[in-house]
């Protein structure tokens, strides 16, 4: 017969096991130490028990062991969670290193993007560093307490990793939702500033997208509205995912669906009335500086199914999310898929691209993000180009946002990190 081990020692056993279960006492000393005073606790129990209970009978001793330990083991079940949480975490030194003659920041692609020059940067210590990562993502961010620039290194499990960008607009180029004549407005508002938008895609959005698709965990567009029935057979979304031949059908009935749309709107007002103590605040209510309603762009153009724009190619792996469907859908689907960091591209940055549902200030309540800042643009009202827009919303994101570009998201095979 198997002798049963005395209440203290069973008591001990899971106690210590419960602790190990918590991951206390793996890394921290502070954890060690609570397990040494558990230890500490049992044997001066054990000492009171004799000194105290010489004279109890056996029954009792064995309820007054079972008492006491209860009142460890529920004094451990208000403590371990803290501890638990410690063990999860790591202190960060807030190490700032002075750095000296830094290249402008942001400096690739000077005719979308004014380069960021700051006269005072800082470098700190790594932030994100994934075990087994393969991919480096150098980042910055502003702080008016540190008065200057502070950039970080990070390293990051690209499987761990997407790849969102946010309203890419298919409009005037080619698919058949454009801009309605004479006065409507739609995206970056004028057909021309919307093609420099789509040159924008090409040329920058797209090969980034696409150099590391096959790397990332997934890649995700966002589009304005809910999943109607066309865009549902064109793309994959977190519900469901369309077969070739409903792709094919959906691609049809898309171009049927928008070419059939009447895209234009009503002329500039010619004449209207103004009163004598407030003219200019009767102009501007019936001369705005945007109205993209029904009077210029037509009765039923923002019900129309927008597809993803042509300029950036879509693989049939990628997934949709929609805007009028919220943020909780696309949170819990990028959760699902093990997400934990996310490369934010896309329009516009002082918009869409900060306040819409795949915007950063959603996304940063749950995941790293980092912005690629020369991988998105600003509406630019009043100028022929977004540089300075996209400069100046950039830097104010990064208060509290940190900021990558293109060329410092690499491989970590073949990235230099700078300690």
């Amino acid at each position: 017969m198997v002798k049963q081990q005395p209440t203290s020692v069973r008591h001990l056993s899971f106690l210590k096991h419960y602790l190990r279960s918590a991951r206390c006492g793996s890394t921290h000393a502070s954890n060690r130490e609570m397990l040494s005073l558990v230890r500490s606790i049992i044997v001066a129990f054990r000492s009171a028990k004799v000194a105290f209970f010489r004279g109890a009978k056996a029954n009792d001793q064995t309820r007054i062991d079972r008492a006491i330990l209860t009142s460890i083991f529920l004094w451990l079940l208000l403590c371990v969670p803290t501890v638990a949480q410690q063990a999860d975490g790591r202190t960060y030194s807030n190490r700032l290193v002075k750095l000296e003659n830094p290249k402008p920041l942001l400096n690739d692609y000077p005719e979308f993007v004014q380069p960021v020059i700051e006269e005072t940067r800082y470098e700190a210590p790594i932030l994100v560093d994934d075990s087994e990562a393969d991919l480096s993502v150098r980042a910055w961010r502003f702080s008016y307490n540190a008065r200057g620039i502070i950039e970080i290194p990070n390293q990051l499990r690209a499987k761990e990793t997407a790849v969102v960008m946010v309203h890419p607009w298919g409009i005037d180029d080619g698919q058949g939702w454009d801009t309605p004549e004479p006065a409507g407005v739609a995206d970056f508002c004028t057909p021309n500033k919307n093609h420099l938008a789509a040159r924008h895609t090409r040329e920058i959005i797209n090969p980034f997208i696409k150099s590391l698709r096959s790397q990332v965990g997934c890649v995700m567009f966002s589009l304005p509205g809910k999943e109607d029935a066309i865009r549902k057979k064109i793309y994959r979304s977190v519900s469901s995912t369309p077969t070739a031949a409903e792709r094919a059908a959906g691609a049809k009935e898309l171009d049927a669906r928008l070419r059939n749309f009447e895209y234009r709107g009503q002329p500039l007002p010619a004449e209207f009335t103004v009163s004598e103590s407030t003219p200019v605040i009767d102009y501007f209510q019936q001369f705005p500086g945007l109205d993209a309603g029904a009077k210029f762009n037509n009765a039923g153009f923002w019900e129309q199914p927008i597809p993803v724009t042509r300029d950036v190619d879509v693989d049939p792996k990628d997934i949709v999310i929609y805007d009028a469907d919220g943020y909780g859908p696309m949170r819990d689907f990028l959760k699902a898929q093990g997400i934990r960091h996310i490369l934010l591209t896309g329009y516009a940055t002082d918009m869409c691209f900060c306040r819409t549902t795949a915007g950063y200030e959603n996304l940063s309540k749950d995941f790293n993000v980092f912005l690629v800042g020369d991988a998105s643009l600003a509406t630019f009202p009043a100028n022929n180009t977004p540089r300075y827009a996209t400069n100046a919303h950039i830097s104010f994101a990064a208060l509290n946002q940190l900021v990558t570009q293109v060329s410092w998201v690499k491989p970590r095979l073949t990235a230099v990190v700078e300690k």
